[in-house]
């Protein structure tokens, strides 16, 4: 199972987008989920994770008091909510998975994922 995220597009600064993040098939479990953005020449930086039951949430300093990550296990979707967008935060943001040896709580390090998407591009404007 591999996420496949939506959403992402171009913004005017001070502007708004919500990423989505659902699994490719169908499938009953539920995994905790973690956003990650990367700008070309840059390393691959933590944005925002949630636990795979939703009791646990991990936002990135940088940008916590704009985005807010939620989940709907109803369709087993994870949502980021992106608000006041800077130009800074144009990157192509990954979802990804942890799949195997899953704790309760959500993880922030890249190297515990072990599932990602393809990304999707999130441009802001200035």
């Amino acid at each position: 199972v591999q996420p496949v995220e939506s959403g992402g597009g171009m913004v005017q600064a001070g502007g708004s987008l919500r990423l989505s993040c659902a699994p490719s098939e169908r499938t009953p479990r539920t995994f905790p989920v973690g956003w990650f953005r990367q700008t070309p020449g840059k390393e691959r930086e933590f944005v925002a994770a949630i636990s795979w039951s939703g009791g646990t949430t991990g936002v990135a300093e940088s940008v916590k008091d704009r985005f807010t990550i939620s989940r709907d296990n109803t369709d087993n979707t994870v949502h980021l909510q992106m608000s006041g967008l800077k130009p800074e935060d144009t990157a192509v943001y990954y979802c990804a998975f942890v799949t195997t040896n899953i704790r309760g709580s959500y993880y922030s390090n890249e190297h515990d994922y072990d599932s990602w998407g393809q990304g999707t591009q999130v441009t802001v404007s200035s």
